[in-house]
């Protein structure tokens, strides 16, 4: 059985595939989860909250988030 919904794609992608000022290659959901980790004083429970709503976001959505986040 499939599931109801599917999960934003751009997640699993690298960042340097997704944003051309990123030379990084890690997939985008970690880098959240490292910003948001480091953000929180490493709390694992907190960080899992924050990325919850990734899960419900389209792929543009996440890039226009993850790029107030992530670029430096």
């Amino acid at each position: 059985m499939a599931d109801d919904f599917e999960t934003p794609r751009v997640l699993d992608e690298k960042m340097s595939e997704v944003f051309d000022w990123s030379d990084d290659s890690i997939p985008v959901r970690d880098a959240l989860w490292d910003h948001y980790m480091e953000d929180n004083s490493h709390d694992t429970m907190k960080t899992e909250s924050d990325m919850e709503k990734y899960l419900d976001m389209s792929d543009d959505d996440v890039k226009v988030d993850a790029e107030k986040l992530l670029k430096k």
